[in-house]
């Protein structure tokens, strides 16, 4: 079994042995194919006979609600909503994926930290601050990266919501007051922060754009070498 690390000093009140699970991880922004492609992988492993259990942000029984109902007035502001997404990452860590993979769960994330520090840096947050506050997150073992441009990332949300998002267009950046150029700049900073943490990260960089079978082919392959099946 590999002994499972954390970024930084991890969470000080537990005491943690080596895990017989496995965590990963599947970043990307908004749109891009993450839920759709957890979902694919979760039914493959399960008729494999692996036990997995899917998280994703804003999960959290502590916080997820509070999350949704904070963002709704379109006043919250950046370290708030910093450390409300913290708080419910930490939740879910402790409760959910630390005993999971204490059970030898695969553990499949529908985004992890990486997703809140660029939302954070784009934002205007230092990296050093962040790394220090995400410093408890224990390292996956292995992160996938849905890499599409924001033009791509605009049509598919419109063919999904019909409409953009305030928080998804990065409206509060005040980088434009329209919201479509406000998205596309938002997303090319995003995508900026994405490439810069899969050299420091060791991401398993996809190309987003490809369908969803050539995609999710990509993917178990990668996860099949890794598992050894």
């Amino acid at each position: 079994m590999k002994e499972k690390l954390f970024y930084e000093k991890g969470l000080p009140y537990l005491t943690l042995n080596d895990f017989p699970g496995k965590l990963i991880v599947i970043e990307g922004p908004d749109c891009s194919g993450r839920s759709t492609h957890i979902s694919m992988l979760k039914n493959w492993l399960e008729a494999k006979g692996h036990a997995v259990l899917d998280t994703g942000l804003k999960r959290s029984t502590l916080v997820g609600n509070v999350i949704s109902e904070a963002k709704k007035g379109n006043i919250l502001g950046k370290t708030t909503l910093s450390l409300l997404y913290c708080t419910d990452f930490a939740d879910q860590l402790e409760n959910k994926i630390i005993p999971a993979l204490s059970a030898g769960y695969i553990v499949l994330a529908d985004r992890y930290i990486f997703t809140l520090m660029a939302r954070d840096i784009v934002r205007g947050a230092s990296k050093e601050w962040l790394k220090k506050l995400f410093g408890f997150a224990l390292i996956p073992d292995m992160i996938f990266y849905l890499n599409l441009d924001p033009e791509i990332l605009l049509h598919r949300s419109f063919a999904k919501y019909g409409r953009l998002d305030y928080w998804e267009s990065g409206m509060d950046t005040h980088l434009s007051g329209d919201m479509f150029e406000s998205f596309k700049k938002y997303h090319s900073l995003l995508k900026l922060e994405y490439e810069e943490m899969a050299k420091e990260y060791d991401f398993v960089n996809i190309n987003g754009k490809d369908n969803v079978d050539k995609v999710q082919a990509q993917i178990r392959k990668r996860i099949s070498e890794y598992l050894g099946v």
